[in-house]
Formats: C-alpha cells, sequence, structure tokens
C-alpha cells in the first residue's frame, strides 16, 4: 500500500514538472522574442541576423549538454540521432506550423547565402559520416571551423546593418492623442505600460533575453525528464520509441516554443533566422564537439545516414519554396512540411517495429 502511494506521488509530482515546463517554455520564449527582437531594433539590426546567431545558439542549448555529457561520459550513440532527428523537426514541425501560423518571408541573403550553406554542410555531413562510419576528431574540427566561418560573416553583416542603420535614423514616434490616460488605467494596464517602457532599455532587454533563455532551457529540461519518466515508467513505452520522440522533441522544445511565439508576434526574421540558424548550429557545432570530445569517434550507421538525407531533403524543401512568387513559406509549405513529418514518423514507427517483430 505504502510502495503504491509512493508511486502515485512521485507520477502525481512528474505531471506537475511536466507542466511547469511547459509554462516555463511558453512565457521564457515570449521574454526571450522580446529581448532579442528589441535589442536587433536597438543596434538596427535584421532580427534575422539575430535569430541565426544569438537566438539559435540559446535553444540549441539542450543539444550542446546532450552532445557534450554523451560524448565525455557516454557511449556517442545518442549525437547523430539527436542533431538530424531535432533538424528534421526543426524544419518540417517548427518552420512548418511557424508558415501556419503566419506567411514567413524569406530575405535575398537566406535564399541566396543561407540557405545554400545549410544545404551544403548538410552533404557535407552526410559524406563525412559515412566515410568508415565514424567521424574522427579532425572532421570534428572542420565543422567547427566552418562554424566560426558562418559566424564571422554574420558578424560582419550585422556591423554592415547596424552602420546603415546609424546614417539613415528611424522618425521619431509620437504620442496618440487618443491612447486612455494615466488615471483611468487599470493596475494591469499600469503594469503593461511599465513593462513595455522598461522595454526600451538595453539594459533590461538584455536582461530580458537572459532570464527567458533560462527559462526555456530549463523547461524543457524538466519536460524532457518529466515525459520520459511518463512515456517509461507509467505507460510503458519502449526506450527506444522515446528516444527517437521524446528526446528529440524535447531537445527541440525551445525552437519550437520560440519559433511559434515570434511568429504569433510578427517577428518573422527571428522565426526563420532561429530555425535555420539552429539547424547549421547542431550539424557543424554540436556536431563539431560531439567528434572533437568522443573518445572513439562520432559512430555514423545506417539510420544516421537515411535521417541526414531526409535532414538535406527538410533544407532543399525550405529553398525550393522560399523561390515561389511571393518569395516565403506560405501555408501550403507549412502544410507539406507537416505532412511530411508525419511521414517521416511513419516510416521511422513501421521500421522499428518491423526490425523487433520479425
Amino acid at each position: 500500500m505504502a510502495l503504491l502511494s509512493s508511486t502515485a506521488g512521485t507520477a502525481a509530482l512528474k505531471i506537475f514538472l511536466l507542466l511547469v515546463g511547459f509554462v516555463l517554455l511558453v512565457k521564457g520564449a515570449d521574454f526571450f522574442v522580446d529581448g532579442a527582437s528589441g535589442i536587433a531594433k536597438k543596434l538596427k539590426i535584421s532580427t534575422f541576423i539575430i535569430g541565426v546567431t544569438v537566438v539559435a545558439l540559446g535553444t540549441s542549448a539542450p543539444e550542446a549538454a546532450v552532445t557534450i555529457v554523451d560524448a565525455v561520459g557516454g557511449s556517442g550513440e545518442l549525437i547523430v540521432g539527436n542533431i538530424l532527428g531535432s533538424n528534421i523537426i526543426n524544419v518540417l514541425l517548427i518552420l512548418g506550423l511557424s508558415a501556419v501560423i503566419c506567411k514567413l518571408p524569406v530575405e535575398k541573403t537566406t535564399r541566396f547565402i543561407d540557405l545554400p550553406f545549410l544545404i551544403f554542410i548538410s552533404v557535407l555531413f552526410v559524406v563525412l559520416g559515412s566515410i568508415g562510419w565514424t567521424f574522427e576528431w579532425w572532421e570534428g574540427l572542420i565543422l567547427i571551423l566552418l562554424y566560426c566561418a558562418f559566424m564571422a560573416y554574420n558578424i560582419v553583416l550585422a556591423k554592415r546593418q547596424s552602420k546603415i542603420g546609424l546614417e539613415n535614423p528611424s522618425a521619431v514616434s509620437v504620442a496618440d492623442p487618443c491612447a486612455p490616460q494615466e488615471e483611468t488605467l487599470t493596475k494591469w494596464q499600469r503594469f503593461k505600460a511599465f513593462y513595455d517602457k522598461l522595454k526600451t532599455k538595453v539594459w533590461f532587454l538584455i536582461i530580458l533575453t537572459v532570464v527567458g533563455l533560462g527559462m526555456v532551457v530549463g523547461g524543457a529540461q524538466l519536460v524532457v525528464t518529466s515525459a520520459q519518466y511518463v512515456a517509461e515508467d507509467l505507460i510503458g513505452i519502449e526506450p527506444e520509441i522515446v528516444a527517437l520522440t521524446v528526446v528529440a522533441f524535447g531537445t527541440s522544445l525551445p525552437e519550437l516554443v520560440t519559433s511559434v511565439s515570434a511568429a504569433r508576434k510578427g517577428d518573422v526574421g527571428i522565426a526563420t533566422g532561429n530555425i535555420i540558424g539552429s539547424n547549421i548550429a547542431n550539424i557543424l557545432l554540436i556536431g563539431g564537439l560531439g567528434a572533437v570530445c568522443s573518445k572513439n569517434g562520432l559512430l555514423f550507421s545506417t539510420e544516421g545516414l537515411i535521417s541526414g538525407l531526409v535532414s538535406l531533403a527538410s533544407a532543399v524543401l525550405i529553398f525550393v519554396c522560399s523561390f515561389g512568387k511571393t518569395k516565403s513559406l506560405t501555408r501550403v509549405a507549412g502544410i507539406i512540411m507537416l505532412v511530411g513529418l508525419v511521414g517521416y514518423y511513419v516510416f521511422v514507427f513501421v521500421n522499428y517495429y518491423a526490425l523487433h517483430l520479425y
């Protein structure tokens, strides 16, 4: 009886932590998007640049944590699957869902530089992994150096945009005469007005970005660990299926909540930049760190090859969709991505059960 009570208490706690994790994710993403987009506007930098660098690095933190821990103290077998699985979810689920919510314009530099670069490194990752079916330390070093070059390019581009913004100052805003007077505002309206006023301060935007990032990453960890317990111990799902679904989805939760929140608020540059930048960071930085830190090299299996090709196809899909008449990822493109995700997971589950049943 005491054992049943203890189990029920643990289950209730895990479910509560799961809900807390989702709350942290949602509110953390709101704070993070507000802070990052505010900094971009203050520095006269494109929100896409912020999304592809700062936001992408921040939302890739869970993948980085899983990679380093598994590479140093584990077998390293989860790293490639985590990287490629996250990239597939990033494009097919997150970017697809964001495109359904709001049309996502794709900038010219993104179409001609960032997306071709993502396609190139996706091919490179598959080719390097297929050679000997292991990533050696020197191959990881190549990936890291490529990421440094990519970041250097974006820093130069950001400085150029900032300089142009300073030479062409924006118009000064004028107070709305029809806005309600301060004495007629409710407590919530006063608090919101105070919050909006603070968002004009650079120091507060930095704090908002850091706090939001901490909430997003912390919430993701709570959701992953709690969902693993619920799936394995309460429902009894096989650990392999949990790894393919809960872990891959869980480490992509920051990208999911951040991009959807950005799309909902109209910050489409952050929504697209976050996904493209995160996928680039996953392949080059996280894959490179995994290969460099692994004792016996980073394993690359047949499943990794299949997932790598799907990840490559996802990048090509974004590239093709961005060259339509509207130069945007439309709702139709988003629906195609979501259908592609369902097809991929159907294949994964069918293949898994076919191997284990026969």
